[in-house]
C-alpha cells in the first residue's frame, strides 16, 4: 500500500515524466497544424492560442484569485521572459520537427536545456543558487551530446520517411 508521503514524493516525478511524454505529440501537432494552415508560424500561433484558452478556463474553473500585478511589475525584467521564450520554443517545434523528426528535435532541445541549465546553475543567474561546474557535470553534458549524435546520427542506411520527397517529372 502506498503511503501519502510516498505518493507526494513520486507524484512530481510522474508528472514531470508525463510532461516530457507529451512533448513529441505537441511538436508533431504544431508542425501538422502549421502545414495545414500554410506556415509553421500559424502552427505556433494556434498552439499558443489554444494553450491560453485552456489556462483561462483553468483559472476560471479553479477560481484562482486575481493577481497583484504591481508586485510583478516591480520585479526584475526577466520575470516576463518566459512568454517570449515559450513562443520561441513552440515556433521552433512547429518549424523544426518536420525536418529533424520528433526524436531529433527533442533530443537537441534536451541537450540545449541541460547545457544552459548547467551554466545557469554555475553562474547563479535569475535567482538560482550557484552550483559550480564539476567534472561530473561536464561529463554528463558530454554524454548528453553523445546521445544527440546517436539519436540524430545521419549514418543510417535507410532515409527517414519524412525526408523522402516526390519529384514531379516534367511532361513531354
Amino acid at each position: 500500500m502506498f503511503s501519502k508521503t510516498l505518493c507526494l514524493l513520486v507524484l512530481p516525478f510522474a508528472l514531470a515524466l508525463l510532461a516530457g511524454a507529451v512533448l513529441p505529440f505537441q511538436a508533431a501537432g504544431n508542425a501538422a497544424v502549421g502545414r495545414a494552415l500554410g506556415h509553421w508560424l500559424w502552427g505556433a500561433f494556434t498552439s499558443l492560442t489554444v494553450s491560453s484558452l485552456v489556462v483561462i478556463a483553468a483559472l476560471l474553473i479553479l477560481r484562482v484569485p486575481v493577481p497583484d500585478l504591481g508586485k510583478a511589475l516591480q520585479g526584475p525584467w526577466w520575470l516576463w521572459v518566459g512568454g517570449v521564450l515559450g513562443a520561441m520554443y513552440v515556433a521552433g517545434a512547429a518549424a523544426l520537427t518536420p525536418k529533424l523528426g520528433a526524436a531529433g528535435f527533442l533530443v537537441l532541445v534536451v541537450a540545449g536545456q541541460i547545457i544552459t541549465a548547467v551554466l545557469a546553475d554555475h553562474f547563479g543567474v535569475m535567482g538560482l543558487g550557484g552550483k559550480p561546474l564539476s567534472l561530473a557535470r561536464v561529463a554528463g553534458v558530454v554524454l548528453i551530446l553523445c546521445g544527440v549524435l546517436l539519436v540524430q546520427g545521419t549514418w543510417s542506411t535507410a532515409p527517414a520517411t519524412s525526408a523522402i520527397t516526390a519529384v514531379k517529372q516534367p511532361e513531354g
